[in-house]
């Protein structure tokens, strides 16, 4: 069956619409998605049996029945990480950053038993960032933005995890429509030009985040690039004689 795939910059709409600050629900957002890649099955009025056709994992259609949610379980976030395109995500990854690499921001679930949107998408970003960087350097990054929830005297993030998520998928979506390669001075550019929206941040602060920017766009790239290596080995291997 075809799995059900969604850009970065989609499943940061996602999270946001669950967190209810985005312009479409959750559903709205799954169906743009959805419809976006399947546009000749619309054409030719035949949605449906695309859709049968299409694996949604338990979490996805709790989603799409509108059930309401606040938090999710470490196998839900996997499920979900798991539709992100060129993401290698996985659950045992995620058991060792919430225990041990980055047990400081995920000291506990923060709804109940279950993590939040925003732990959610700082695992997301987790993922992303090992393409390029050792753990050390994530958590130093990290140590720039976020605080630690359990430190004392924390004055809060400077970026909330999920609008961090939210600024570089889309940043890497605007890059990836030219079709053209990411040239580090057209990144430099559109990181620079998207941290200085952030208006409440000093000038070193937002040098701080246009930096992470930039590091987190050039990591999904280089996601994309490990994944159609292996593509094309896998494709060597079957055409092969």
């Amino acid at each position: 069956m075809e799995t059900f795939t969604l850009t970065r910059k989609e499943m940061a709409g996602l999270l946001l619409a669950l967190q209810g600050s985005g312009q479409d629900n959750p559903l709205q957002v799954l169906q743009q998605a959805w419809k976006k890649t399947h546009c000749e099955a619309y054409a030719a009025g035949s949605p449906l049996p695309a859709f049968l056709s299409t694996a949604l994992p338990p979490v996805l259609d709790k989603l799409i029945k509108g059930n309401k949610v606040r938090g999710f379980s470490l196998q839900e976030i996997s499920a979900l990480g798991q539709l992100i395109e060129y993401s290698q995500i996985s659950m045992t990854s995620m058991q060792n950053w919430v225990k041990r690499d980055f047990k400081a921001y995920f000291e506990c679930p923060q709804v109940g038993k279950k993590y939040s949107l925003k732990q959610a998408a700082l695992l997301y970003i987790i993922d992303d960032l090992k393409a390029n960087l050792d753990f050390d350097s994530i958590r130093k990054l990290f140590d720039l933005l976020f605080c630690k929830p359990q430190g004392e005297g924390a004055q809060g993030d400077l970026i909330d995890p999920l609008a961090l998520y939210a600024a570089y998928s889309t940043l890497f979506a605007e890059l990836e429509g030219t079709r053209q390669p990411m040239l580090e001075q057209a990144i430099r550019t559109a990181a620079d030009k998207l941290a200085g929206s952030f208006t409440h941040l000093t000038d070193e602060q937002g040098k701080a985040l246009r930096n992470i920017l930039f590091i987190a766009a050039l990591s999904i790239q280089s996601a994309y690039f490990h994944s159609l290596a292996k593509r094309y080995c896998s494709a060597t291997l079957f055409l092969k004689g």
